[in-house]
């Protein structure tokens, strides 16, 4: 093995880093603070769920907008982007909003941006999850 194929000479391949990064980073999508979860990092797992699905509840709970794909509008496309980082809640929040948006009022336009805080706030901690795991590797 020469030494591009290991990571800062750790004897460890640079894949296996990243496979491990990449897999702590999906399941902290999926679930917001599972990545942490698995990582042994149990305080910031808490946290991180209970922040995320806490905005992401609110949110719904004041009858927010939730995008849906296939939007021709760039700021659509962003909300979208921007509510697929809560991942599972995701899906969940398409199951939960049957009575659908109230944008009309306020409430339900805040609601609209606290969901969609919720999914920038989880792509974040898939983030710094993807780093912690691509380290531990070392």
């Amino acid at each position: 093995m020469t030494n591009s194929d290991t990571q800062m000479g750790s004897g460890k391949p640079a894949t296996a880093n990243a496979l491990l990064g990449v897999g702590v980073a999906f399941a902290g999508w999926a679930v917001p603070g599972l990545g942490h979860l698995l990582l042994g990092k149990w305080n910031k797992a808490a946290v991180y769920f209970v922040c995320v699905a806490g905005l992401a509840w609110t949110g719904l709970a004041m009858r927010g907008g939730v995008f849906g794909p296939g939007s021709q509008d760039i700021l659509d496309r962003l909300g979208f982007f921007a509510d697929m980082g809560t991942g599972g809640i995701y899906y969940l929040a398409q199951a939960i909003q049957t009575a659908g948006p109230d944008v009309a009022h306020a409430s339900g336009d805040y609601g609209t941006r606290l969901f969609a805080a919720a999914g920038v706030l989880n792509l974040l901690t898939v983030l710094e999850g993807f780093e912690i795991g691509y380290r531990r590797g070392h």
